[in-house]
């Protein structure tokens, strides 16, 4: 059976996630343009990059090579065709992540936002792994609801099978991870939404002496949405 994500057109997805309820997309677009910045990288893999949401932040001289990585096609198709100023630089890769991380490229910056949701821990840390990035930073979605976890629209039957490969993340559980991955935190910030839930973005760093003194911590207890 196709994973449920092959289903689900770009549009229900996109509509869904710019609604004023939901306000999503927006909030993702603006945490992916501090993500872009964030970190010295020459290269940057964006795993689950649906229709490109937050590309329109990178300049074709920004980075040697952008990834973008999606199980559905439609979705890299349509990717490629919104940028076309990224010619040359931004790379598609069609892969399921839970049987094919071994066909990812390596790439200093690895950008997972409302990803691990999909694919759980494991397929995660052997991402990370197959990759091999200096810097991870990762958005998950903080539910105040966990049998509701996908806001209530107009498009929400769009969404029917997730429950088949959604996984219930924490902020504790994932920075457990990404330590036994050899990765400590250094940043974290919460983005508040308009239906009560957030936004959790975490950065982590490879354990390492140049990078770990390059990086001070930083805990931002309220993201500010500058969209709203």
């Amino acid at each position: 059976m196709a994973n449920p994500w092959e289903d689900i057109s770009l549009a229900d997805y996109e509509s869904h996630m710019s609604l004023d309820s939901v306000w999503q997309l927006q909030a993702l677009d603006g945490i992916m343009k501090e993500q872009f910045t964030a970190y010295p990288a020459g290269t940057v893999m964006v795993l689950g990059i649906a229709g490109g949401n937050g590309l329109g932040h990178i300049g074709v001289e920004d980075f040697d090579k952008v990834y973008g990585v999606d199980i559905n096609s439609d979705y890299l198709d349509a990717v490629s065709a919104r940028y076309p100023q990224l010619s040359g630089v931004l790379e598609c890769v069609r892969a399921d992540l839970l049987t094919e991380a071994d066909r990812l490229p390596r790439s200093e910056l690895l950008i997972a936002d409302l990803l691990i949701e999909y694919i759980g821990f494991n397929a995660f840390t052997k991402v990370v792994k197959q990759v091999s990035p200096e810097y991870v930073s990762c958005v998950i979605q903080i539910n105040t609801d966990a049998e509701n976890w996908v806001s209530d629209s107009p498009y929400l039957h769009a969404f029917d099978r997730l429950d088949e490969v959604h996984h219930e993340i924490d902020t504790a559980s994932l920075i457990s991870v990404m330590e036994k991955a050899g990765f400590t935190v250094i940043l974290r910030s919460v983005t508040p939404l308009p239906n009560g839930k957030a936004l959790t973005r975490i950065d982590f760093g490879k354990v390492s002496e140049n990078i770990v003194s390059r990086h001070k911590y930083v805990d931002i207890t309220e993201y500010r949405n500058e969209n709203r």
